[in-house]
């Protein structure tokens, strides 16, 4: 760093051990129901910032006092449209050897208060870790203050337009939820079960959604259940409606996270060697991160207005060593090892491809393929699974 004046500030991303059903012990960051992010979870400690004079070559030592703490988060609460619920998962627990609790956002339709025999069908829409109700809007009372403008006045007005048309009589009457299912590799689960993260898939469908089907007068019946998502929750979109055929009736799938890994962004991690470069006979260039926002959002996306590269995969991804080892990083790419690897020997997600030397481990592609890749296991076992799928699978991107 060039000498200068900074401003400096350390924070503590607080680990706690796990004994896992599988006999492995790891440290990680717990989620306190804040979806995962190391600068805002409740619990972690942090210093004042200050003011200091940095120069390489003075040797100085600059004392840091973490002094402070984050506070807990208030339990949400009712209104009269938006519920929300919290339920511990005994499958989670289990697997945790800890109390492992799910949350979910319900919106009830108009008249839900005044017909207590009324009986709903159920929308799923699982996505990142929703602080607040969302589908594809929030719900919003308030009209759109005028002083917005651009993509921020658009976002307001199809938050207000959501709540208008909601209590209007001009949308069905249904029901529609939000899954909490964030972890302690990432602030969402992709609703499937996984070696490292525990058995959300079943979590999710056998208990979580059951509890909120009973508590708020759903059909809870097959044909009465849909899904629908995008970018990451387009994936669990799918992916539920893919190994839970029989559950849900119908899947509408915007813009989803990669279904074939053979186009993992912009990885084939069956066919490439390494993941940062794209390597030719005479030379190489980086490849650009397809990872949207990066760790946490912090980062730009991979392209710019104007065409110029973001961020390129080696950059992305030491972000992510930066801020956790062993998978630990809570950015997407450490997120989607965690769900799709193998355990390690260390008990931590097997890497898809070491993030220092960029090398894609052809075993772990192979365990990918044959358990996450939807592409893949559609078309593997399509004699079997095809007749329960038809007519309910609908994509868009």
């Amino acid at each position: 760093m060039p000498a200068g004046e900074y401003t400096v500030q350390a924070v503590l991303n607080v680990y706690e051990t796990f004994n896992r059903k599988d006999k492995h012990v790891i440290k990680a960051a717990p989620d306190r129901w804040e979806g995962q992010v190391w600068r805002t979870k409740p619990g972690n400690l942090y210093s004042e910032p200050q003011r200091v004079r940095l120069d390489p070559n003075s040797g100085d030592t600059i004392r840091i006092s973490l002094d402070k703490e984050i506070a807990a988060l208030p339990y949400p609460g009712d209104t009269k449209y938006l519920k929300y619920v919290r339920i511990e998962s005994r499958l989670l627990s289990e697997f945790w050897g800890r109390k492992t609790e799910l949350g979910a956002w319900v919106l009830v339709p108009d008249g839900f208060d005044d017909h207590p025999g009324a009986r709903y069908p159920l929308v799923v829409n699982p996505s990142h870790f929703p602080i607040e109700f969302r589908a594809g809007a929030r719900f919003s009372p308030a009209p759109p203050d005028p002083k917005l403008k651009g993509a921020d006045k658009i976002a307001a007005e199809y938050d207000h337009k959501l709540f208008e048309d909601w209590t209007s009589g001009k949308m069905p009457r249904m029901l529609v939820m939000n899954i909490q299912h964030a972890n302690p590799f990432y602030d969402d689960s992709y609703a499937v079960n996984s070696a490292n993260i525990g058995p959300y898939g079943d979590a999710i469908t056998q208990e979580l959604i059951p509890y909120i089907e009973q508590k708020f007068r759903a059909i809870g019946q097959p044909w009465a259940r849909m899904l629908t998502g995008c970018s990451t929750g387009g994936w669990e979109a799918l992916g539920l409606q893919v190994f839970y055929p029989d559950f849900f009736n119908g899947t509408w799938v915007g813009a989803p996270s990669p279904i074939d890994f053979r186009a993992y962004r912009l990885v084939n991690i069956y066919d490439d060697k390494n993941a940062y470069w794209y390597q030719g006979p005479f030379a190489r260039v980086p490849r650009p991160s397809g990872a949207n926002r990066g760790t946490n959002d912090l980062l730009p996306t991979e392209r710019m207005e104007d065409d110029h590269v973001g961020i390129t995969m080696e950059q992305d991804n030491r972000a992510e060593l930066v801020v956790g080892t062993h998978g630990r990083g809570a950015g997407l790419w450490d997120a989607m090892q965690a769900v799709f690897s193998p355990v390690g020997p260390d008990g931590y997600p097997k890497p898809i491809w070491d993030k220092r030397t960029r090398i894609i481990d052809s075993e772990v592609a192979d365990h990918w393929r044959d358990h996450y890749d939807l592409s893949y296991i559609m078309r593997r076992d399509w004699m079997t699974l095809g007749p329960k799928l038809v007519g309910k699978i609908h994509l868009t991107a």
